[in-house]
């Protein structure tokens, strides 16, 4: 997806929060249908009902009718692709939106000429009903879009992304392997030595997120005050989230172009960051040091790492098995958690061999990675010379 900064006029900004707010209400009928479905009752309506449905609705709703028949179909589309993926057991099951939280409408069948730049740095995108919208034109449009999205964040930015497959970035073809382990006071450490860290808020900011959260606490629900103090954090969060982007971007970019193969751990975030309080009956047991640990792997931008990688180095990134990786000594294979002297320092209790803890498992990474390219050189993955000449793997020290 190519995402750009949308520029709106205030009359267009209301259009498009009608869209969202459409959208949002479709969605939710259909997820109304579905929950009261049970076992033995007749099956919840499908895509092709749903829009039947959809057009009687518009018939007996004047408010229903104004908006645009295409934002509306997209949303029982969307939900009818979120069920899919729930059943494929790929994702949760769909819940309700919320307004101030999702919102946003998704635009098919756009033509060559519903995309245009007008100047240097702006361009605009045509979208029903709302006319020509102005966008930033941080770089090229992609050929052949066939759909976009519009969403509004939190901070009250509206931006649009294209749908499209980008090409992926060819590697140096030298057979280099890196191994790359992340963590939360370093976010990826690489076998190469190299420790890459996440940018997040300043300290300043630090201290005026604490401020906010305080008033925010203090403020009367409901009273604009407290909607001045939810939109003042809104923006500081996603200015946050906005430079961890930009540096998985630029280090996802880096890595696919300097290496012909990455290896990561193969880790389930999703229960790694699981909350640990646990239930009435059976409570969780140090439930506030779990809160900050998972926040700590959420700022890592773990995940999005590893799914840029993928995009950018198809078929290139090895996902290795990450047990014991922490534990074991690079140079002499010896395993022993004692060697683990502190979450920087890694001294083997067996060779004596000192080394960044971080370092010390991504050269294992490294390492496993490469013995099963080495295993499998008959028919290796690894790209470009080393598919026609079997040549050993050259690792750094």
């Amino acid at each position: 997806m190519s995402r750009y900064r949308l520029q709106p006029t205030p009359a267009q900004e209301q259009a498009l929060a009608e869209h969202c707010g459409h959208a949002r209400y479709v969605w939710n009928l259909a997820v109304e249908q579905h929950a009261h479905w049970k076992p033995g009752r007749k099956g919840a309506p499908g895509f092709a009902e749903q829009c039947r449905q959809l057009t009687e609705a518009r018939a007996a709703n004047p408010w229903l009718a104004a908006g645009s028949v295409t934002v509306q179909q997209q949303a029982l589309r969307d939900f009818a692709q979120a069920m899919a993926n729930f059943f494929a057991g790929t994702h949760r099951r769909p819940s309700w939106r919320k307004a101030g939280r999702h919102e946003g409408f998704r635009i098919v069948a756009v033509k060559a000429g519903d995309v245009r730049r007008v100047s240097r740095q702006v361009g605009e995108v045509k979208i029903p009903k709302v006319g020509w919208v102005r966008l930033r034109w941080s770089r090229a449009v992609p050929d052949g879009v066939k759909s976009y999205r519009v969403t509004r964040d939190r901070a009250g930015r509206w931006h649009v992304a294209f749908a499209a497959i980008p090409e992926p970035i060819a590697g140096p073809g030298t057979g280099e392997v890196v191994g790359v382990d992340r963590g939360v006071s370093v976010s990826a450490a690489l076998s190469t030595g190299e420790l890459l860290h996440a940018p997040g808020l300043r300290e300043s900011e630090k201290r005026r997120l604490v401020r906010l959260l305080r008033k925010l606490a203090r403020a009367k629900r409901g009273s604009n005050r407290r909607g001045k103090i939810k939109a003042a954090i809104a923006r500081l969060k996603a200015r946050e989230s906005d430079r961890r982007k930009d540096w998985v971007e630029k280090t996802s970019t880096d890595l696919a172009r300097r290496f012909d193969v990455i290896a990561v751990e193969d880790l389930t975030i999703g229960n790694m960051t699981r909350s640990a309080k646990g239930t009435i009956e059976a409570p969780g047991r140090n439930v506030r040091q779990k809160a900050g640990l998972n926040r700590g792997i959420l700022a890592a931008g773990w995940g999005r790492l590893v799914q840029r990688l993928e995009h950018k180095a198809a078929d290139r990134v090895q996902k290795i098995n990450p047990r014991y990786t922490s534990q074991t000594c690079n140079a002499c294979k010896h395993l022993a958690r004692e060697s683990r002297e502190s979450q920087a320092l890694f001294l083997c209790v067996a060779c004596g061999h000192r080394a960044n803890a971080d370092v010390n498992a991504a050269r294992n990474v490294r390492d496993t990675a490469a013995g099963h390219a080495v295993a499998a050189r008959g028919r290796s993955g690894l790209p470009g010379r080393m598919n026609r000449e079997p040549q050993p793997v050259l690792l750094p020290a």
